[in-house]
């Protein structure tokens, strides 16, 4: 039996697919929800200084509010199809520029015994930039449970 499930969230149709699964799944073990989010890290650019800041220069503080402000809400999206499931759900976020990392990290950290992910199994971004669920798989240390959804059917 599953007490408490990670529930990595990008925004993606196939990721709120997935929270409902879970969602679902957790109501039925009785277990809590965590959905997690992952922002990227603020990284100066450092060709772009050569006489003046850009425009488009972004500060640490207001990239850290950019961030919370994107966790908020995509996280707030998972609690509702939480909610709407009858179960609770936390939200947490990091920045960590490697996502599969930061969710295996997460899942220790927030004391998971399951990961439940959508697949995102389709597209060329698979192909350039590998899956994330591919590396969750290959990483973890709990099981993963694969969310297979309709946005992966095209």
């Amino acid at each position: 039996m599953f007490k408490n499930l990670l529930v990595p969230v990008d925004g993606s149709v196939a990721s709120l697919q997935a929270m409902k699964v879970a969602a679902r799944f957790a109501r039925e073990q009785k277990a809590r929800v965590t959905a997690f989010w992952a922002g990227p890290t603020w990284e100066p650019n450092l060709y772009g200084y050569a006489d003046a800041v850009p425009a488009t220069f972004v500060t640490p503080a207001q990239h850290r509010a950019n961030v919370r402000n994107a966790a908020r809400r995509h996280l707030n999206a998972a609690k509702k199809a939480a909610a709407a499931a009858g179960v609770r759900c936390k939200g947490v976020y990091v920045e960590g520029n490697i996502p599969y990392q930061e969710i295996v990290k997460a899942a220790r950290r927030q004391r998971s015994d399951l990961i439940v992910m959508a697949s995102h199994s389709s597209g060329l971004s698979r192909v350039l930039l590998g899956s994330q669920t591919q590396k969750v798989l290959a990483h973890a240390t709990v099981p993963v449970m694969i969310v297979k959804t309709s946005a992966d059917r095209g």
